[in-house]
């Protein structure tokens, strides 16, 4: 069950992230390829990309769909038999593809591979009881969730295509996949020793800072939402969801009355996530990002 170069493609979904992929793109094995997708109808940014890199497919999803869509369509696309999904602002470390090739050897059967952070502060990976003490060594190790931005997909442990619920927009939809993968027996590692530098929300240009924190702000509360129901039940999401949902009204209130717009306008999308979320509507809420 080992991976090489011959029998894995990376898949990295985009939007308006010229500012970004290509240093991700660099940092790749020119010989592996390359499915982009971006969720726009931005034929410039396809053209442009395909004639800088040989190795490089750029798919138009048309509209942004979400991470989790997106992925789906590269994954679905890929003639490989293992694929590795990438946030544009992912840089691989020089030595990190050879080591996961190298860790594929040592394991006898796998759903999930991920490389590691480079930010130890910030693990990219975890195990959901939170009392579960990880031992890191140089030895590829089992995790139950790992970070959507950096994972590798055994396909053949994935039935039907069913990767990502695309339901969710933004957020957890990695989650709800690692908890489906284990719940169905399979098995999600590390490779401790392959490294990535993981630059953390840079994949927009700067200049729609507000307006995706507004959406992120959104679709936060709704995916847990969404995510606890799905999975854990409605009393759960009621649990974990009332007390962001009260609280953020009272912040609002509060916001509004000291005329602070834009913390205003945070609460409120808070507050109307997880309402949406509880009539059980769709995760609707797209960031404004025209030019």
């Amino acid at each position: 069950m080992s991976i090489s170069g011959q029998n894995l493609s990376i898949v990295i979904v985009t939007l308006k992230s010229e500012n970004v992929i290509d240093q991700c793109i660099k940092s790749i094995n020119k010989n592996i390829p390359i499915i982009v997708v971006e969720n726009s109808n931005n034929k410039k940014f396809k053209d442009d990309l395909e004639l800088r890199y040989s190795n490089v497919r750029c798919v138009l999803s048309k509209s942004n769909i979400g991470m989790g869509a997106g992925n789906n369509i590269g994954i679905k696309l890929a003639n490989t038999d293992y694929v590795l999904i990438l946030n544009p602002d992912v840089k691989l470390h020089g030595s990190a593809l050879n080591e996961i090739f190298l860790a594929s050897q040592k394991l006898t059967e796998f759903s999930i591979l991920s490389p590691i952070s480079s930010e130890i502060k910030y693990p990219n990976y975890g195990m959901l009881n939170k009392k579960v003490e990880i031992k890191l060594s140089n030895e590829p190790f089992k995790v139950d969730y790992v970070d959507g931005y950096a994972m590798l997909f055994n396909k053949k442990k994935f039935k039907n295509d069913k990767y990502f619920d695309e339901n969710f927009f933004l957020y957890l939809e990695n989650n709800d996949l690692c908890l489906r993968t284990k719940r169905e027996g399979g098995s999600i590692f590390v490779v401790p020793l392959a490294k990535i530098d993981h630059q953390g929300s840079k994949t927009l240009n700067s200049k729609y800072t507000n307006e995706v924190e507004l959406s992120r702000n959104w679709h936060w509360v709704w995916s847990k939402y969404y995510y606890n129901k799905k999975n854990f039940g409605l009393f759960r999401a009621l649990r974990e969801g009332l007390f962001t949902y009260f609280s953020s009204l009272v912040k609002f209130l509060f916001y509004a009355v000291i005329k602070n717009n834009f913390k205003k306008n945070i609460y409120f999308n808070r507050a109307s996530g997880f309402y949406n979320g509880f009539l059980g509507k769709t995760s609707w809420y797209r960031p404004k990002l025209d030019d």
